[in-house]
């Protein structure tokens, strides 16, 4: 039976439980607009900021960067130095706030941009509240926000974890971070085993690493923390967070000894679940998002700590502030206008539940075994495991939803509608970020450079490359480089000349096949008749250009495409356009299909197709998936893409038919 975790203070409640936590994960275009978001977001009762952080921050790369191209801003504020986050929490008393940075690989140099700021403010680090992710290992299995290998980012995890605990005792180390594993397919059982199995793996790495003593262990147990998923089986969501709350005190308690109850509680904040947002009828995704919140706060012996929902139009681009404010409201209204917080735990006691409950707490067992048998979560990422099981457990989902086995009220159901009224504003319900930002930013980062003391950064540097060749705790040293003005990008190089880099294992080549599934055969049949016509097979390129990691979608395509008869090549993500046109030019492919989910597409799209017609291969049909306005389709359009496909096109053999037709009618016209 779950064990109740939740705090049962009474403050500035008469006879209620204190509320979660209210944040919304927002930052865009620049430090300066989204401190202007985060001001006007605290004043209409947000309770803490989330921040959200751009891809070339989140890879460790300065906004100039050739991999920064495009991406600047898309999906989160760039921060490269020491006055960037300066203006980003400009005002904003860091003394009273309770901040979440999700940022995993670049973790440790966001918490020591942080700290100088607090500093600067005042604010000594050991009263600083919040969180930086630094769950670096499912980075390899879904977001792909990696640079280091795994063993120098375990390093890097347990030298925030370690730091933290001496120096910034009311913060938490890391949100070891299931919600995308989620996003990338996992099951409820996968999601439990996955992130219980990373979170084994931390411990076991602090536990070795000597920087904190045997006596402070159980205390330093007590801060890790957990960032979940919820989706809208709720009631199974619910079981699952029960589940949660059951096996880490088990973990704790039988392979740690750790005997206090309060370092065995599961604190976990959540983010419901995105990847369910419907393109179709968006307006229905505002009931979706209120369901699954009900699964992370209706149990109080597993409520979350702090909650944070996506809003209604994610699924077609960057939401308003409106937006943001509408799913604050619902919170809101949850939290002050119904009874919930005036209960105990309502489920408690229930047959349905336990039941359900225990069968997945005895899955996740027997997955964690297996785990443990391969050597832990590290050694599954390297072998392709886990990222294998994530491929074909979306393959599964998809599938399922094209077959309408997975009912999604206005995409395989019920998909008769009117149009929305939400859309038809001027902005077309979305916000865009204004291509100018990208151009102040670069400005404004070669100013800081030339304003700074170059022989101070560079002894810094020199100190922070000392310190990761000798194994020491990287903090010091990072805080240090802050503070005389080392950029984002530097800070990273330093450590990819000592460490290395790392490409993690797509998962695509070793996904279960599902050439036996009659949704696939019309496209298996055209294939076929397609390599009959033209005598030779047919090849195609997916690609992931710029530093979105989001591989879902390019992955899907990749499986459904070979299980097509098609010969695939992918070599998974951040690939500049010349080396997808290089490796078009050498695989001889017939199409080119781009995967680019973070808003980048227009310019990177427009660049691939420049540099095919550039190297003569201009009869090459591209074709582009994500997250694309209708604006921006025609841009494309122009700049010579044959086809778009957004998230209401789930059909996989239809973009299958389309791809051999698109192939056809290119050999027919040469």
């Amino acid at each position: 039976m779950a064990k109740n975790t939740a705090s049962t203070t009474n403050s500035g409640f008469s006879g209620k439980d204190r509320p979660w936590l209210f944040r919304t994960y927002s930052g865009h275009s620049s430090a300066t607009a989204s401190n202007e978001l985060y001001k006007t977001n605290l004043a209409r009762g947000q309770t803490g900021l989330s921040v959200a952080f751009d891809l070339p921050t989140q890879t460790g790369y300065d906004s100039d960067h050739i991999l920064a191209r495009g991406e600047v801003g898309k999906v989160g504020v760039p921060i490269c130095h020491l006055g960037d986050m300066r203006a980003l929490f400009d005002e904003i008393p860091l003394e009273k706030m309770n901040t979440s940075m999700t940022i995993n690989a670049t973790s440790a140099w966001l918490l020591a941009l942080y700290v100088a700021v607090a500093e600067e403010q005042g604010t000594s680090p050991e009263v600083l509240q919040g969180t930086v992710q630094n769950d670096i290992i499912k980075e390899y299995l879904s977001r792909g926000t990696y640079i280091f290998p795994p063993g120098p980012s375990m390093k890097l995890i347990t030298d925030v974890v370690s730091y933290t605990y001496k120096e910034m005792p009311k913060w938490n180390p890391t949100n070891v971070c299931s919600y995308h594993l989620q996003e990338a397919g996992a099951t409820p059982v996968q999601e439990l085993s996955f992130a219980l199995a990373t979170a084994i793996s931390v411990l076991d790495a602090v536990k070795e690493g000597g920087q904190i003593s045997p006596d402070d262990f159980s205390s330093a147990t007590g801060r890790i923390s957990f960032f979940v998923n919820a989706g809208i089986r709720f009631i199974t969501e619910m079981c699952k967070m029960r589940a949660f709350v059951d096996l880490w005190d088990e973990i704790l308690l039988e392979r740690y000894d750790v005997q206090e109850e309060k370092y065995r509680r599961f604190r976990y904040g959540v983010q419901v679940n995105s990847l369910g947002l419907t393109e179709q009828q968006p307006e229905n995704n505002v009931y979706r998002i209120l369901l699954e919140m009900l699964a992370v706060v209706l149990s109080k012996n597993a409520r979350a700590r702090a909650v944070q929902l996506p809003a209604w139009n994610e699924a077609l681009g960057l939401p308003r502030p409106w937006d943001q404010q509408w799913s604050l409201r619902l919170q809101q209204i949850v939290a002050f206008e119904t009874d919930l917080l005036e209960y105990g735990d309502i489920f408690e006691g229930s047959v349905e539940i336990d039941r359900k409950v225990e069968e997945l707490k005895t899955a996740a067992r027997e997955e964690l075994r297996l785990i443990e048998k391969m050597g832990g979560a590290v050694a599954a990422v390297e072998t392709g495991y886990l990222k294998e099981c994530l491929v074909q457990s979306n393959t599964n989902r998809v599938q399922a939803v094209i077959s309408g086995d997975i009912p999604v009220v206005g995409v395989n159901k019920f998909t008769e509608t009117t149009p929305s009224p939400l859309l038809q504003e001027g902005d077309g319900g979305i916000m865009t970020v204004d291509p100018a930002a990208e151009a102040e930013q670069i400005a404004q980062l070669i100013a800081w450079r030339e304003a700074r003391d170059n022989a101070a950064v560079k002894r810094a540097l020199d100190e922070l490359s000392r310190a990761a060749k000798n194994g020491d705790n990287i903090m010091p040293a990072s805080i240090k480089a802050a503070k005389v003005g080392v950029t984002t990008g530097e800070w990273s190089e330093a450590l990819r000349k000592c460490y290395g880099e790392y490409r993690a294992p797509t998962g695509v080549s070793g996904a279960a096949s599902n050439a036996g599934h009659e949704n696939l055969e019309p496209a298996r049949e055209k294939v076929a008749a397609a390599v009959r016509k033209l005598g030779h097979p047919l090849k195609v390129l997916i690609g992931k250009p710029g530093l979105d990691g989001h591989s879902n979608g390019a992955e899907q395509i990749a499986v459904a495409a070979r299980d097509s008869g098609m010969d695939v090549v992918y070599e998974g993500i951040r690939l500049t356009p010349d080396q997808i046109v290089t490796a078009a030019k050498n695989g001889s492919v017939h199409l080119v299909g781009l995967s680019i989910l973070s808003g980048s597409h227009v310019p990177l799209a427009s660049e691939v197709c420049q540099k095919l017609n550039a190297a003569g291969l201009g009869h090459i049909p591209v074709i582009v998936g994500g997250i694309i306005p209708p604006d921006d389709a025609l841009e494309l359009k122009s700049a010579g893409v044959t086809a778009i496909y957004t998230p209401k096109d789930f059909d996989m053999t239809g973009i299958m038919i389309d791809m051999v037709d698109i192939i056809l009618e290119e050999k027919a016209d040469a």
